[in-house]
């Protein structure tokens, strides 16, 4: 699965992709991240991608010819399931919207900056507009980076343990239930005896149980 990312600030998602579950798909060829200066493809000497906003207001805009530049030499490379475009007013990422893009092939994401981009890119090239959360933040790059690790560590293959993603908070609708480990007794805390009963499937019921009272707890929301 490859994933193409524009973006101002590059050096920004060095570390995200270096480390850990990302960097492992990436080296067993299961994933493929690039990252695209968008001032490459800014045609003034300055290099600049931002411009004031027609009617006035405060906040630098993104202009359309740096961003129309890369998307269309990129469209001519290869075609992309979706092109998306990190912004807090766009559908709020979940676990089924994960789901359903780890099983694409090409994905190419927007990273904004200042007060935002131009409002032409998102009509003609963006197919898909996706938030993190409700805030503000100083770009696009982490919610790209949050993006693109929700999707990586579902590809088959990526995890040690494939089962363990089926598992996660939000996968069947609940959230996970309390996970244990070694000692089982720490300064008079013990895990559960049902944990260390070896009944397979009196554990799978008390998981679930727990699971369902922890939604009702902190997300109420998710079982309605």
């Amino acid at each position: 699965m490859r994933f193409d990312i524009i973006t101002v600030l590059p050096d920004l998602l060095e570390s995200p992709f270096a480390h850990s579950i990302l960097q492992r798909a990436q080296k067993k060829g299961l994933a493929e991240i690039v990252v695209h200066n968008l001032r490459d493809y800014s045609s003034n000497k300055q290099k600049s991608v931002d411009d004031y906003q027609y009617g006035g207001g405060s906040g630098m805009v993104m202009g359309i010819e740096p961003f129309a530049n890369c998307i269309e030499k990129l469209l001519v490379e290869r075609k992309y399931d979706e092109v998306i475009f990190m912004t807090p007013d766009g559908k709020t990422l979940n676990q089924s919207m994960a789901n359903e893009l780890s099983g694409k092939e090409n994905i190419m994401i927007l990273a904004g900056h200042y007060k935002g981009i131009d409002q032409r890119i998102r009509d003609i090239f963006v197919t898909r507009e996706i938030s993190i959360g409700d805030y503000v933040l100083s770009g696009g790059e982490l919610p790209a980076a949050v993006l693109v690790d929700s999707i990586v560590r579902l590809l088959p293959g990526v995890l040690n343990d494939e089962t363990s993603a089926l598992s996660d908070s939000f996968q069947g609708e609940l959230l996970d239930a309390p996970v244990y480990t070694r000692p089982a007794d720490w300064r008079g805390h013990r895990v559960p005896d049902i944990l260390l009963s070896g009944h397979e499937a009196a554990i799978n019921d008390w998981r679930h149980e727990q699971a369902l009272e922890r939604t009702k707890q902190r997300r109420p929301d998710l079982l309605e």
